[in-house]
């Protein structure tokens, strides 16, 4: 059986699960009837619709 023959340090035990969890940005896409950029597959904040029709009314300010 494959046995380590030394225990692994922290530091490069850390070393190697670094890179493993970092979170990467959320996607951006521009809404084709304002053009704000909004998140993929959500409604979109500026403008209240998603995929053509509207979903919520926005107030103007």
């Amino acid at each position: 059986m494959a046995v380590p023959k030394r225990r692994v340090s922290s530091t490069r035990r850390d070393k190697r699960r670094s890179s493993v969890w970092k979170m990467s940005a959320p996607e951006l896409t521009k809404c084709p009837r304002c053009g704000e950029y909004t998140r993929a597959h959500r409604m979109c904040k500026a403008c209240g619709y998603y995929n053509g029709r509207q979903v919520v009314e926005v107030k103007e300010d």
